[in-house]
């Protein structure tokens, strides 16, 4: 349904939920609940609401739904409809050391909006609505909790403009969703990815604060703080709303397709176009794996390339991307354009995830990023890291954004255990990660792109960042949640609530 959060699968139905992770669970006794109540949030108890709203569209844990699990449950969702109630409620949390995972539309992948030490489910999606546009400065202001999809429907219909953030996911997830995990629209070579998008945001600290940052077009006014809180994932603070930069909607668009002998040439035609300074809205290179599963092409790597925007300037990128493709120094031939009508007409489709789950498979995907000097020998050692362990059937990846100093590849994996059992699907599961996951830290690639650290990553989070890095990020976390109740146990933070229970023996 528009406007609320998808279910990623059907629970088994065998009965009640309940918790795969034995992590000690925080209760809310019923004086709290009359003062989380009494803030004019809505306070829900009922066991089939709270366990929905316990899992976000982690695959691994899509695997446990059929045997009536999720990974943790929150003792209570509030849902509060302002701003204001937001900060009460953390002050009543904060008081109290209750923890408070916030979520909205629960469209991520890693487990980020797993409530995994019980307490407070803060639900945002009552946090909707464009609340004001600045037509001359092209600046919209929303709130956290609204969808996508229907944000994007409302700013084009009724001011002309857009915000151009199209993640796969736009009907699924929620402005604030975005901001957490530092995500990336399907068009982010012309439109940015979130954080470049970003005027300024309204956040609540843990204990009830609340403050406003950036809110200019440039500033010297000491460190971004927008830049503090975008990719935090609830644990710095609560985003409650934003300013985002928009767009006149596009008057001209451009498709073409091509093909390449080998991933490598397709690669170094993005770089090319890339550093040229005017690369199209989207440039995505699929090897030939990928290429052949989704279009029938055979062994060849396919680039489709899309763009929208001012008749001049598609037309000038246009230009580039031609020279590069048909007049450089790399072999690529011209394909038939109704290759990237295909891929915009199922770019947001997400139904063959829970259909392979259904079917036993092991199933996921891994974005990272990489400089281009070292694209092509990652691609390989992390596409053949993944394909060499055990019960593997296919690994392939497509290089779905590019920049001038580097590039995304975005890896896609499938397998079946021998046994169909618990144990072996998070066995494989878990090898694949760290298999992938290592080999890209080894050869330079960055842990993550646009899908965040949640739960899954967070055990690579030290290798990733460096132990320096890591020991600053711990101390502002302590600074700003002092009691550590803000999304406990995520992005490679310790808890004061317990040890983290994930990575899990299989089978456990």
């Amino acid at each position: 349904m528009p406007a609320e959060p998808t279910a990623p699968i059907a629970f088994g139905g065998s009965g009640a939920v309940s918790a795969r992770f034995a992590s000690s669970m925080v209760t809310v006794n019923d004086v709290t609940i009359e003062r989380l109540r009494s803030t004019g949030a809505t306070v829900t108890l009922k066991a089939a609401s709270i366990a929905e709203a316990s899992r976000d569209w982690w695959p691994l844990a899509m695997t446990w739904a059929g045997s009536d699990q999720v990974a943790a449950l929150a003792a209570a969702i509030v849902a509060p409809t302002s701003p204001e109630q937001v900060a009460d409620v953390l002050r009543i949390c904060h008081e109290l050391g209750i923890p408070v995972t916030p979520a909205a539309g629960r469209s991520g992948v890693v487990g980020g909006s797993v409530p995994l030490f019980g307490g407070v489910l803060l639900d945002l999606c009552g946090l909707r609505g464009i609340r004001s546009v600045d037509a001359d400065s092209m600046v919209v202001d929303v709130l956290a909790g609204t969808f996508g999809d229907v944000f994007e429907e409302q700013l084009q219909a009724e001011h002309g403009l857009t915000v151009g953030h199209w993640p796969q996911s736009v009907a699924l997830s929620t402005v604030g969703g975005w901001l957490a995990c530092r995500g990336a629209g399907q068009l982010s070579n012309r439109y940015g990815k979130i954080e470049d998008i970003v005027v300024g945001l309204d956040v609540v600290l843990a204990d009830g604060t609340t403050l406003t940052t950036g809110g200019h077009a440039r500033q010297s006014a000491g460190p971004d703080l927008n830049q503090l809180f975008i990719g935090s994932e609830g644990t710095l603070g609560v985003i409650t709303g934003a300013r985002l930069r928009t767009h006149r909607i596009a008057t001209t668009t451009h498709r073409s397709a091509w093909s390449f002998p080998t991933f490598e040439a397709g690669a170094e035609a993005c770089r090319r176009i890339s550093q040229r300074g005017l690369a199209p809205a989207a440039l995505r290179l699929y090897d030939a794996a990928e290429a052949d599963r989704s279009y029938s092409t055979g062994d060849v790597a396919v680039l489709l390339v899309f763009d929208e925007g001012d008749p001049e300037i598609v037309k000038a990128a246009m230009a580039i991307t031609e020279q590069e493709c048909a007049g450089g120094t790399i072999s690529a031939s011209a394909l038939d354009d109704s290759l990237v009508e295909k891929w915009l007409g199922h770019r947001n489709d997400v139904s063959s995830l829970e259909a392979l789950i259904s079917r036993g498979y092991v199933v996921d995907t891994m974005e990272l990023t990489v400089a281009w000097a070292d694209l092509d020998a990652l691609y390989v050692a992390v596409r053949d890291a993944i394909a060499a362990v055990p019960g593997v059937m296919a690994a392939s990846a497509h290089l779905s954004h590019s920049y001038t100093d580097g590039a995304c590849l975005y890896f896609t994996f499938a397998g079946k255990p021998v046994e169909p059992t618990r144990a072996a699907t998070e066995s494989l599961y878990m090898a694949c990660w760290n298999e992938g996951t290592s080999a890209a830290l080894r050869m330079g690639g960055s842990l993550s792109h646009h899908h965040g650290v949640g739960l899954n990553r967070a055990r690579f989070m030290v290798d990733a960042l460096g132990g320096g890095a890591m020991h600053t990020l711990e101390a502002i976390k302590s600074a700003l949640d002092p009691k550590g109740i803000l999304n406990p146990g995520k992005l490679g933070f310790t808890s004061g609530f317990g040890t983290v229970p994930f990575p899990v023996e299989p089978g456990e």
